[in-house]
């Protein structure tokens, strides 16, 4: 790994450290502005590893900001610049740790609901159908396998937990948490950012098979937030190979979760650190989604 940058695992300023860390993510508040910083910290069942992945936020960055471009005429985002010269001024004085991995962005009232959509029978939605034939309590018609494309595309909300796994909730729910109206409204957005996103995945060999989205408020008016369709955020699976009735491979945390899994880690303490092999094979599954998704080819 002698070649590869050092992963950024954390990030300040001479003003000191961020408002908030989330598990990837360092927010600097501005007032009525926020700077989102990516970092290369990699999550993985509710744990965030000692190792990070060189370049990580800066690809999940990078592919944020193009997804926002292309659905900007369906639904209002949160993005203002992604351009390090547009930042405030401490951030642009040290490139080496934020250049192409902020997001000056509007500071939204954020919607308690995360809004996934599901257009594939995969994750906890094949676990809950396999019991019950339905997914977040919505019936399914029987005979589906796991992987099947779905009769439609699905929202199947789930509440944002502090720590642990997010919840998954009837949209009914959702409604009653939010009020029908911005349930309704976010949720046509969510299947219509979906739907752009799978025709143009499709296109480059990609399956979307789900994604959530969060949305917040912005002077009364719904605004897609957070990341969006990044392989942290959405699963991927390559078109070639794909056969209903089994698992997908995925690009995304893959690799990290299959060696865990082999370590004996009990899942209720800190990891056990990632081996370069598996640091490598990961970085890359993140560069070979971002070279699909944008046609680009700048991480290497």
């Amino acid at each position: 790994m002698s070649t590869l940058s050092a992963p950024i695992m954390e990030t300040t300023l001479p003003s000191g450290e961020p408002t908030a860390r989330g598990k990837v993510r360092d927010i600097y508040d501005l007032g009525d502005t926020l700077v989102i910083v990516a970092t290369d910290r990699l999550s993985a069942f509710d744990w965030i590893n000692p190792v990070g992945i060189p370049d990580k936020g800066k690809i999940l960055t990078q592919i944020s900001l193009w997804w926002f471009e292309q659905m900007a005429d369906i639904c209002p985002n949160h993005i203002i610049s992604g351009e390090l010269s547009e930042m405030p001024e401490p951030f642009q004085q040290q490139p080496e740790v934020f250049d192409g991995r902020c997001m000056l962005v509007r500071k939204c009232r954020m919607l308690p609901v995360e809004f996934v959509i599901r257009g594939y029978l995969a994750g906890s939605g094949w676990k809950e159908y396999q019991k019950q034939g339905t997914v977040c309590g919505i019936e399914l018609p029987p005979g589906l396998r796991e992987s099947e494309i779905l009769p439609e595309p699905l929202y199947t909300p789930a509440t944002k937990a502090s720590s642990g796994h997010d919840i998954n909730i009837h949209p009914d729910e959702a409604a009653h948490i939010i009020g029908d109206e911005l349930n309704q409204g976010a949720a046509a957005f969510a299947r219509r950012v979906y739907e752009r996103g799978r025709d143009i995945a499709a296109e480059r060999g990609l399956i979307l098979c789900d994604t959530k989205f969060e949305f917040g408020l912005w002077n009364g008016a719904l605004m897609l937030g957070d990341e969006i369709l990044t392989p942290d955020s959405s699963r991927y699976w390559p078109s070639e190979g794909y056969q209903p009735g089994r698992p997908q491979p995925s690009f995304d945390k893959q690799f990290v979760r299959d060696f865990l899994e082999t370590t004996g880690w009990d899942k209720n303490s800190p990891q056990p650190a990632l081996p370069d092999d598996i640091v490598l094979k990961t970085r890359e599954k993140y560069i070979e989604a971002y070279q699909l998704i944008t046609g680009r080819t700048d991480f290497s």
